[in-house]
């Protein structure tokens, strides 16, 4: 029970809650980089691209899973093969949705705001 309580597993857990809140907020900041380098060539169809920018982390993730499988791990059999490759999908979906949707909102809210201090002379 030790192991439980010790002080290791609240480090861990303190760490990868500072690592999830850098990859937010590096995201909205790329999406909002891109997003601003897009209407600065006059494209203003941004809204699908402003959510693939960052969301295609998740097609990383995949494509990474599919690098373990076939160089790394020792898995065999097709139960293995399903269930593995059924979660590596689940997990690079969430990470897009996530990633994805936090983009997009960063972006969104980064139109309004140029646009609502944006004076016309």
């Amino acid at each position: 029970i030790a192991t439980v309580w010790g002080r290791e597993q609240y480090t861990l857990y303190g760490i990868l809650f500072i690592v999830f809140a850098i990859l937010l907020s590096v995201g909205g900041c790329i999406s909002i980089a891109l997003t601003y380098f897009q209407l600065s060539s006059e494209d203003y169809r941004w809204w699908w691209r402003s959510v693939l920018s960052t969301g295609s982390t998740g097609a990383f993730i995949f494509l990474y899973s599919i690098f373990y499988y076939s160089r790394r791990s020792n898995m065999s059999g097709i139960v293995q093969s399903v269930e593995f490759f059924g979660y590596s999908f689940l997990t690079a979906y969430v990470f897009f949705l996530m990633l994805g949707t936090v983009s997009f909102a960063a972006s969104l809210k980064f139109i309004r705001y140029i646009y609502v201090n944006l004076k016309m002379d």
